[in-house]
């Protein structure tokens, strides 16, 4: 079974499905790393708020497109063999797990920066959005979209 990148409804994909996926891939006996990053949902806001829970949604297929091309170019450096983004969607609670990215390569020198570089894209890039429910350091019950910067 073939895991595309993409997002994903939450509880339809685990960390362990991916990883089997790549040791599944035609050349897998010439990796010689894989480095992973999990996004986690955190207790604080950059500025101090108490995060109550998280809802991630996304423009689905522009979100799936943008995140196969992100791989698809990443996957032309050299030593990169595999690189798989994973975002999920639906309400989170504190702890719980967002996104996975995983890159597979010869050496772990050439999966370190791809997967900085995974990681950065995906965030700028992506059409995925996150709407914060917080109680602020002064007690308030708040609820925004992460791009409205000035509400916490």
């Amino acid at each position: 079974m073939s895991i595309r990148s993409g997002v994903h409804k939450k509880g339809t994909i685990t960390l362990t499905e991916i990883i089997n996926s790549i040791k599944r891939k035609e050349g897998f006996r010439n990796i010689g790393a894989v480095a992973t990053f999990i996004g986690i949902v955190r207790e604080k806001t950059q500025k101090g708020a108490k995060v109550q829970k998280l809802e991630l949604e996304a423009y689905e297929e522009k979100a799936n497109e943008v995140l196969a091309k992100i791989c698809d170019d990443l996957k032309k450096k050299e030593g990169v063999m595999d690189v798989q983004i994973h975002h999920l969607l639906g309400k989170f609670d504190v702890g719980e797990d967002l996104v996975y990215v995983m890159v597979a390569g010869s050496h772990r020198k050439n999966v370190f920066s791809a997967l900085k570089e995974a990681v950065e894209r995906y965030k700028k890039e992506a059409p995925i959005f996150k709407k914060e429910y917080a109680i602020t350091q002064e007690g308030k019950k708040v609820a925004y979209w992460t791009e409205e910067k000035e509400a916490v």
